[in-house]
């Protein structure tokens, strides 16, 4: 059973596939192409892929633009920044006093 020919050219084509891909991890990379597009919207510092959100503008501590859920978007429920902060900062000390 071992000495199939069919066996044989299966370890051959397995052993061929192996080394070609462990070169191919080792050889030079091509060089990109490079465009640039201007955009008009400001990148987050945070997430630099997505748009900076309008309300984060860096006058809040710790105000990065770290948004990716768009939360700070929600003011036509009535919510606004300052109260989810207060509403993390509460959470935060209730879930310190848990541990």
């Amino acid at each position: 059973f071992n000495n199939h020919p069919l066996n044989e050219t299966m370890m051959k084509v397995a052993a061929l596939a192996l080394l070609a891909g462990s070169a191919a991890a080792f050889a030079p990379a091509a060089p990109a192409s490079r465009t640039s597009v201007a955009l008009n919207a400001e990148k987050s510092a945070s997430l630099p892929f997505l748009n900076r959100p309008p309300l984060l503008d860096g006058s809040m501590a710790g105000d990065v633009g770290f948004d990716p859920l768009g939360l700070s978007n929600i003011d036509d429920v009535g919510i606004d920044l300052y109260w989810l902060r207060e509403a993390e900062i509460k959470h935060a000390r209730v879930a310190m006093l848990a541990v």
